[in-house]
């Protein structure tokens, strides 16, 4: 584990549209934060893109290849959810049942989803930049035809 479940952690997500934080949620999905927490310590999400963008459901990005199907090269379990996916709520997309790696969304709008996907945390600003990319131009397979990337996470610890 590279996160101590009892702190409170956030991230600052850097794009080419702009800034989002995200505060997580350790006490609930700890195994998920930590995954994410350490993939962005290695630098994992730089420069990869959000590469499935859809106007009022979500934003997904996390896969280095752009393509919807890389990952990390593990799998791990999901975790209870307790919660509901409402706008800015961040959860693991996934193949099916515990397939979690690196890829993960952002809910662009309340949405009724089946509880398949462990949410990790919520935005707590940004949400201007979350618009911004959910109602960019899109073109095959919900691709945005000027994708924006993720230039840096930088995690906070309390």
């Amino acid at each position: 584990m590279a996160i101590d479940p009892a702190k409170q952690y956030r991230a600052t997500i850097e794009t080419t549209a702009g800034t989002m934080t995200v505060e997580f949620f350790p006490a609930e999905a700890p195994k998920t934060v930590n995954n994410f927490v350490f993939l962005a310590r290695e630098g994992f999400y730089d420069g990869v893109i959000f590469h499935r963008v859809i106007r009022g459901f979500v934003i997904q990005g996390g896969d280095p290849t752009g393509t919807g199907r890389g990952g990390p090269g593990y799998r791990f379990e999901d975790e209870p959810v307790t919660r509901p996916y409402l706008r800015g709520t961040m959860a693991m997309a996934n193949a099916g049942q515990n397939t979690n790696g690196s890829q993960f969304f952002i809910m662009h709008a309340d949405y009724p989803l089946p509880p398949n996907y462990t949410i990790f945390g919520k935005l707590t600003s940004g949400e201007d930049v979350l618009d911004a990319i959910a109602t960019a131009p899109t073109g095959a397979q919900d691709r945005p035809l000027e994708p924006v990337a993720i230039t840096r996470v930088t995690i906070d610890e309390a």
